[in-house]
Formats: C-alpha cells, structure tokens, sequence
C-alpha cells in the first residue's frame, strides 16, 4: 500500500476543490490518501477588506511565518511515499500559511527524503513563487518530482477585477453578471482529475523521473513567455516596498500601506502594458532565451545561485 499525504491552504475552496478532484483519479486499492488542512493559529479573513489584505503583503512577501496549529500525530507518525502540496500565492509569492508550514520542524519531518508534487491555483502569476518553493522544499531535503499550476485564463486586466470582486466579496460569480467568474475555470477544476493517472503511475512504479514531462503532455503547467519578465521584476520591486513597510508600525504603517496600494494599481494599469509592449519588441532577438525560460520554469529543476 502507497501512502499520500495532500498538505494543503485554502481559502476559498476552489485548490480543495482541484486536489479532491486529483485524488479521485489517484486514489485506489493500492493507495491510501491522507489530508492535512494548514491552519494558522491567527486565522487570515476571507473575503478580505482591503486595509487587511494590503497589510498582509510585507509580511508574505518577506515570508515571515505566522505560528500554525499542530499537525495531528496520526498524520506527523506516518511515512509517505509522496507528498502533494497543494498552494496559492499571495504577491508573487506563497501564501503565508504554506511558507510557514514549510519553515516549521513538522515539515521537515513530514518531507525529509520525499517526492513532492506540488498544485498551485492563481490569477496568472505563479513562475516565482514555484521558484521559492523551490528552494524551501529543498530546504527540507524534499525531491520535487512534478508540478501543476492552474490559472485564471481571462485577459490579464479582466482577472485583475474579477479577483478582487471574489476576494472583497466572497463569492466567485460573474461582476455584474457580464465579467466572466475569476479564478480556475469550472471546466479546468473538473478536467484536473486527468492529472491523477500519471502521478499514480509514477508512484506505484516508485520512478518519477518521466512524470513532469507526462503531466506536461497534458497540460498541467503553461508558462506565459510575457509574464515572465513581470513576475520577476515585480519582485524586485516588491523586494524595495517589503523591506520599507516592514519598518512600519501603528498609522505610519497605514499610510504607507495606502502608498503602496495606489503604487500596485500604477503597476498594473500602467506599467505592466509597458513590460508587454517591451516584450513584444524584443522577442525575435530574445527567442532562444525566451525558449529556454520557458523550458525551465515548465520543469522541477531548481537554479543555483
């Protein structure tokens, strides 16, 4: 008998909602799946309000952990055969519950010397908080042997709406009955089953070294070449405001908060289109480099720095 165990945050229910629906396919008579909910001890709102979910970004970006409640001893005692990790990302970055998670003495119990699939659901960018994750899973002495990262298909600036309709609001429906619904599509929800086959083959097989380029075959991760260049430098950028907010306490913070949420609108609406534009004009010169970004951030391997 094969042991999983599906660690995993969720606010919304729709990540729950696409590891279930992999687990149907990946479960068996020769699988067992065990779940572990993350959950910190100071629970995050949902829906959010904004001075709540701008004040969250300092603190997840930076990756400072909050404390978590324990993980239960019948899922800490028992060894797995694979871990699935099951995450989002909160700007640019993973959510403050699963980098806390990944930085407790728990996990490095839970992933000591375990292949780790990792599930991520997001608006559309996720390239480097895979790479952070990266880095702590082998932090861990984990292996990470497949990845699947779900998006929000809809045009960039209609998901930016969208979004925020679900997350200050709490419900995933269409705004005003004519933007499309935010986040993973129903349809691609339902079709994540399909990603349960390949896993269960690797895993009864013990031998994942074909199993990213399987759950490539199938679509499990599509990096957007124009996004790339965005993601990372809006970590760079994100890098200068963290490190200033963090500073910050009591109405000092407040107010700078409120800078730095009319600068996020400024990025998105301005200078975004500009790094498309910039993108645009530079990608027959920038191809072979492009092809190779592309290659490696649709893979499990981790850079060295």
């Amino acid at each position: 008998m094969k042991e999983v165990l599906i660690v995993y945050y969720s606010q919304t229910g729709q990540l729950t909602n696409i590891l279930k629906n992999i687990a149907t396919t990946l479960s068996g008579e020769e699988v067992n799946i065990s779940y572990h909910k993350i959950v910190p001890k100071k629970k995050f709102p949902f829906p959010w309000t904004q001075e709540e979910f701008y004040g969250a970004f300092p603190e997840t970006f930076l990756q400072i952990p909050t404390p978590l409640e324990a993980v239960t001893p019948n899922v800490l005692q028992k060894k797995y055969d694979l871990v699935i990790l099951g995450y989002t990302t909160w700007y640019l970055t993973p959510s403050i519950p699963i980098n806390s998670f990944l930085k407790s003495e728990e996990a490095k119990v839970l992933l000591n010397n375990t292949p780790v699939v990792t599930v991520s659901a997001s608006r559309n960018m996720w390239i480097m908080a895979q790479e952070k994750i990266k880095k702590l899973l082998q932090a861990n002495s984990a292996k990470l042997v497949g990845n699947i990262a779900l998006v929000d298909k809809n045009i960039n600036h209609i998901s930016v709406i969208t979004i925020v309709h679900w997350l200050m609001g709490g419900k995933k429906t269409r705004m005003f009955g004519i933007f499309p619904k935010p986040g993973v599509s129903d349809s691609d929800i339902q079709a994540s089953s399909r990603f349960g086959g390949p896993i269960k083959a690797a895993l009864l097989k013990n031998d994942y070294s074909d199993l990213q380029s399987n759950l490539l075959s199938i679509g499990a991760v599509k990096v957007e070449a124009s996004l790339i260049a965005t993601d990372i430098r809006g970590n760079m950028v994100f890098t200068k405001w963290a490190n200033q907010l963090i500073k910050k306490e009591g109405e000092e913070r407040k107010k700078w908060l409120v800078y730095f949420k009319y600068y996020l609108l400024f990025a998105i609406w301005l200078i975004a289109p500009i790094v498309f534009i910039v993108f645009l004009l530079t990608y027959l010169p920038m191809y072979r480099k492009i092809q190779k970004d592309i290659a490696y951030y649709s893979s499990v391997e981790l850079k060295k720095d």
